[in-house]
């Protein structure tokens, strides 16, 4: 008797697991989703992208994943959005901003949903497949033009303005030192992060395909 209502405990803990994961992804691909609506309105109606933070930059929220590489991943956007877009009103209408809200919006729709097909066990292969294939064109597309080259379009005002001079104080080095070593790193990092997506890539992908053809 005890060994059923333990049982029946781990099943309604287990079905209140799986509806709030589903709940989670669904709401982060509807968001992601309104975010990238609202990025190709405004690109639309002004036929320009230099409104992309303006139309879409509250909206974005990033949280934190618990893999080291997608925490790393993490980590970067946030530095990118929180520490120079939203503070620097210089570079939030570059072009940079739209290649990089873009590439993210898109990428984090299909995460999010396949995440959430995934909660109920019937994801569709041709979002799986999109879900390990479509960071080969929309990560490099992000990080290059977009994430890289804002911070370095950045370097020149935040040295001016000596950004983050208060918080910097105490260290030998400042913030526009921080960021050039940042610069110099980034490459690295995201090649690593990008050779562990193929990797992750060719195990989602080709053994279920083993599997289908035994």
């Amino acid at each position: 008797m005890r060994r059923r209502e333990r049982n029946s405990k781990r099943g309604r803990m287990g079905g209140l697991s799986k509806l709030y994961l589903l709940s989670y992804n669904s709401l982060q691909a509807i968001g992601w989703a309104v975010s990238s609506f609202q990025i190709l309105c405004n690109l639309l109606s002004t036929s320009s992208v230099a409104g992309a933070y303006s139309s879409a930059g509250k909206l974005i929220r990033l949280v934190p994943s618990g893999a080291l590489l997608p925490l790393m991943q993490w980590g970067g956007r946030t530095h990118f959005l929180l520490a120079i877009v939203s503070k620097l009103d210089e570079v939030q209408q570059l072009p940079s901003v739209f290649i990089t809200f873009f590439a993210w919006s898109i990428s984090e729709v299909i995460r999010y949903s396949h995440y959430a097909f995934s909660c109920i066990g019937n994801c569709p292969y041709w979002i799986t497949y999109l879900r390990y294939t479509a960071f080969i064109v929309l990560y490099p597309l992000g990080v290059g033009p977009g994430e890289i080259w804002i911070m370095y379009q950045a370097l020149p005002i935040v040295k001016k303005k000596n950004l983050y001079s208060e918080t910097f104080s105490g260290l030998p080095f400042s913030y526009y030192d921080f960021l050039k070593v940042v610069l110099i790193i980034y490459p690295f990092l995201w090649l690593k992060l990008y050779l562990h997506l193929f990797r992750q890539r060719r195990s989602k992908l080709f053994k279920r395909q083993d599997k289908k053809r035994a």
